[in-house]
């Protein structure tokens, strides 16, 4: 797949589980539209999925093509955008450890983004990979030179960190790399389920993206709402209640209504949540009908995988040998004459 395209797109996700609406509003609608306007690179992070799974490396696998199966029934066209898998473009891990020369440990423990996923997975003692996770991130997004990265708001310090990763590079060595832009999606962060934090797949407050209209139903069903809000007739407050949220995030046309009538106590949860299920199932179902056609021949899957990996292969070789010449390391050996 060859492209005309000025600007190019990197954007991806770890493997460490199906996708969910959270990710739809924070980066995949995103994605969807901007395949139409630049070369879009998506990656499957199961290298960095090991920051967090490398007790268990054999789910990778299974998530992997999970994830993959999200992409194409949400309306990612392979015939537009590369997708790739990062642990079979070996060039992306050299970059990544050329980078980690340059960039100080500090720096990575002051990452806000870093900080909080250790908080939240209760990590006193931080591991190597789970620290460096930017530094691999910077060298996913500029082995390819991409300009543009959608992401969710709590990604946008990573973007930070490969900006400055390019700098450094490009004022140590010469002026090889791209600076990327950060592109937040209109709702930056889905609150989740349970009102308490963002819709997260390790939280266990999320809908995924292949889920069921029942299993929509029943998880809207039980969502968090109001928590001053008793009875029906009861005046409402739309602004601290998760579920308005979603009618904001997939119901952006009829929440003012869903607003009004919560306020006056003319509308109940009961009938708030039936309607934004409804929503969610409607976004759903195009997404489950082209799911069907991948999970029939799973190789169909496989060797759209197989077309981006070369490609991405490709670029990132071109990509290293600018990336050695300019830092001296372009040199060869002759090992049959190094043996003698």
């Amino acid at each position: 797949m060859q492209s005309n395209y000025e600007e190019r797109v990197l954007t991806g996700d770890r493997t460490t589980g199906k996708l969910h609406l959270g990710h739809y509003v924070g980066s995949l609608k995103n994605r969807i539209d901007m395949q139409q306007k630049y070369d879009t690179f998506i990656l499957l992070a199961d290298v960095q999925a090991l920051t967090t799974h490398f007790e268990s490396p054999k789910e990778i696998e299974q998530h992997l093509r999970q994830i993959a199966m999200d992409y194409l029934a949400v309306g990612i066209d392979p015939e537009k955008a590369t997708i790739f898998v990062q642990s079979l473009v070996p060039e992306i891990a050299e970059l990544t450890i050329f980078y980690s020369m340059f960039v100080t440990v500090n720096s990575l423990r002051h990452n806000p983004t870093v900080k909080s996923e250790a908080a939240e997975r209760g990590y006193d003692q931080m591991y190597y990979g789970f620290l460096g996770y930017p530094v691999s991130q910077a060298a996913d997004i500029t082995f390819c030179k991409a300009t543009l990265v959608p992401v969710g708001e709590d990604q946008v310090p990573h973007i930070e960190q490969t900006r400055k990763i390019v700098r450094r590079f490009n004022e140590l060595y010469a002026p090889v790399l791209i600076e990327p832009k950060a592109v937040v999606g209109e709702v930056p962060r889905l609150v989740g389920l349970d009102g308490k934090s963002k819709m997260s797949k390790s939280m266990g407050n999320a809908i995924t993206l292949d889920a069921s209209a029942q299993e929509v139903r029943d998880k809207i069903q039980v969502a968090v709402t109001d928590p001053a809000r008793i009875r029906k007739s009861d005046p409402g407050h739309p602004e601290v209640c998760p579920v308005f949220t979603y009618h904001q995030a997939f119901a952006a046309g009829t929440s003012d209504e869903v607003a009004t009538g919560c306020r006056s106590g003319t509308m109940g949860c009961v009938e708030c949540k039936r309607r934004i299920a409804g929503r969610i199932n409607e976004l759903l179902e195009p997404m489950r009908e082209r799911r069907v056609a991948y999970e029939a021949n799973p190789r169909m899957a496989d060797e759209i995988l197989i077309a981006g990996t070369k490609r991405a292969r490709e670029i990132a070789k071109e990509t290293m040998r600018e990336v050695r010449e300019a830092m001296g390391l372009n040199y060869r050996l002759d090992y049959d004459e190094a043996r003698d």
